[in-house]
């Protein structure tokens, strides 16, 4: 008299399930993951997914014909179409710095003007903007932040506001290649943030021209905070106002792009 090689009843499939991962990083592929109980695992036989069927899940011995018929059944019957995932797109791939430079040439705004909103209740601007106290108070901004602060640059301060209901931040970047603006991107990102969510905030963000250093920084607070791509936030604020950040400060953007982008898991 002959055993079968496993005592358990027939082996069973939980399910066949479709795992799509979110994540870019991993290669696009769509590989189902078959749960089986223990007892199946104990009797398993060395088939791939494709060829894993009803019959093959069973303990491969000499059945009767009936249940040979059974079989064939289920495997006419019960198959099952494929299943496929929905399509991602393309994982994302990081700008270079000539095809920054290309989309920052196309003109989206209709005009510069000396200051602009880009964001809701986020404004860039220049520095006449940022002198005009009354116009200030028209729109109602309650944060300014300065990208060109200094003696010899856009030297206004905390006291040329005093008396104002506003608060000023003041960075003393320079509008060169070299200049290491990203040391600034996450302190005045937070500025910015917070300043937004307080009741009724309204930031302005200037330099000398409105285009460069300010607008690098803004660029900077759509990435951090809005979870935007470089090119997206171009985009965005190109969408209301010209801006031409110099090549240095394109190329630390890059660098931010892409280490936001590691740690989204977008690249």
């Amino acid at each position: 008299m002959l055993f079968p090689v496993c005592s358990f009843p027939g082996c069973w499939l939980r399910g066949v399930r479709t795992a799509v991962q979110d994540r870019p990083s991993f290669p696009v592929q769509h590989q189902a993951q078959v749960l089986v109980p223990l007892t199946a695992q104990l009797c398993r036989a060395p088939h791939s997914l494709g060829q894993l069927t009803a019959d093959t899940a069973q303990p491969t011995r000499t059945r009767p014909a009936e249940s040979r018929g059974m079989d064939s059944l289920q495997k006419q019957d019960l198959r099952r179409p494929k299943i496929h995932g929905p399509r991602r797109a393309s994982p994302y791939q990081p700008p270079t710095l000539a095809s920054l430079q290309r989309l920052l040439w196309v003109r989206r705004a209709t005009t510069l003007n000396h200051v602009n909103e880009v964001w809701p209740n986020l404004f860039l601007g220049d520095a006449y903007a940022a002198r005009d106290k009354s116009r200030l108070m028209q729109m109602g901004i309650t944060h300014v932040v300065n990208a060109a602060a200094g003696r010899y640059q856009v030297d206004t301060g905390a006291k040329f506001y005093q008396g104002l209901p506003l608060e000023y931040y003041g960075i003393e970047a320079d509008d060169n290649p070299y200049f290491d603006i990203s040391i600034y991107f996450l302190p005045v990102a937070r500025y910015i943030r917070v300043a937004l969510s307080t009741p009724r905030g309204r930031v302005l963000v200037h330099c000398a021209m409105g285009v460069s250093r300010s607008a690098t920084l803004v660029l900077a607070f759509l990435m951090i905070c809005e979870n935007m791509t470089l090119v997206e936030a171009i985009q965005t604020v190109q969408a209301h106002r010209d801006i031409c950040p110099n090549s240095g400060f394109l190329r630390q953007l890059q660098v931010l792009d892409n280490r936001l982008g590691r740690e989204t898991g977008r690249l």
